[in-house]
């Protein structure tokens, strides 16, 4: 069975053309994909920078999805034809060290689809059982779609350990930035202060629940800040360059815990100054992928506590999707959804 799919065939050469369908194994179920999101992890694919975990041309990129299951395998149970799913994109071994020591994230023989695999910017995709996760009727296909970046956000928002009453500044109001002021408001932070350069983005930051926004460009942060909060109890940095992660380090108040979560390019080297972490007993993290986190993204999802449909800018068919990778301004107004089938 043929189907249509977009294929990485090296760094900035891709193109949508006719590919196979995957044969469906006895544990394997067979997605007609609805929606697939373009994640900032399929942009460094694209631009030769590799993503989580390293990548081979040709692949089908695409790990943010949802879909109807066409058909399973033979032993498949807990999931059948009709049902609305999404799929967490690693497949760990369960069996190396890492694995074995409640640290799944850094398995040793993981397979990534859409990284490692073919993924989701495809009519169809082949998938484990154990990686498919079903929605509740009713729930939407556009929704389930983000269930792989809340998963990813939800674990760095654990990491951050928001206590009741906090002040939380998060620099980026991209997507993931967008999501992880609504998840810093559900772990209990009194205010969150939104740093972000384009208006519009200011704007749905507001919508979504953040008290103040700033915009870094035409205001100076350190002193808004000191004006308006008490002390920052956690940064959050969503952009993944080292301007903006020295600002998190500048910004953040004292004793505060700041999560680099925004993903930076290859061989980037980040000058910090030791006295200022010292001085303010700083605690400085990152986080990577999303281990044991689905299944809580699925029920944030499924209670409406979390919108994040509105923070998408586009939804393109298959076939014009190239321009989502070719054109850093029209990526930039927002999350880009591919919608792979009607």
């Amino acid at each position: 069975m043929n189907m249509r799919a977009l294929i990485y065939n090296g760094p900035k050469n891709i193109r949508v053309e006719d590919a196979k369908v995957s044969e469906v194994g006895d544990t394997d179920v067979l997605i007609k994909i609805k929606y697939c999101g373009v994640c900032g992890t399929d942009i460094h694919i694209y631009s030769g920078d590799g993503g989580a975990f390293e990548a081979a041309p040709p692949l089908i990129m695409g790990h943010e999805f949802s879909g109807i299951v066409e058909r399973t395998g033979a032993k498949v149970s807990k999931i059948k034809a009709g049902d609305l799913v999404t799929v967490d994109p690693n497949n760990m071994c369960g069996e190396c060290y890492y694995c074995n020591n409640a640290t799944e994230q850094f398995c040793e023989n993981v397979i990534g689809i859409g990284t490692t695999c073919d993924g989701g910017f495809a009519q169809y995709c082949v998938v484990c059982e154990k990686q498919v996760f079903k929605f509740k009727e009713g729930m939407d296909a556009l929704t389930a779609a983000m269930t792989e970046p809340v998963s990813c956000c939800l674990h760095g928002i654990d990491l951050c350990n928001i206590k009741l009453g906090d002040e939380v500044l998060v620099i980026g109001g991209g997507p993931i930035g967008l999501i992880m002021l609504q998840l810093a408001r559900m772990a209990g932070a009194s205010k969150i202060i939104l740093s972000e350069p384009v208006a519009e983005k200011r704007e749905m930051g507001i919508k979504l629940g953040a008290d103040l926004v700033i915009d870094p460009l035409k205001e100076d942060m350190e002193a808004v800040l000191k004006e308006n909060c008490k002390n920052v109890n956690v940064v959050i940095e969503c952009v993944g360059n080292i301007r903006t992660i020295d600002t998190a380090v500048r910004c953040a108040g004292k004793g505060a815990t700041v999560m680099m979560f925004g993903l930076t390019g290859p061989n980037t080297n980040l000058p910090v100054d030791p006295e200022v972490i010292f001085k303010k007993e700083l605690k400085l993290t990152s986080s990577f992928i999303n281990p044991y986190t689905f299944e809580r993204s699925i029920a944030i999802l499924e209670s409406g506590q979390l919108n994040v449909t509105d923070m998408i800018s586009d939804i393109i068919p298959l076939e014009d999707c190239v321009k989502a990778f070719e054109n850093e301004d029209y990526r930039r107004k927002g999350k880009v959804v591919i919608q792979l089938n009607g």
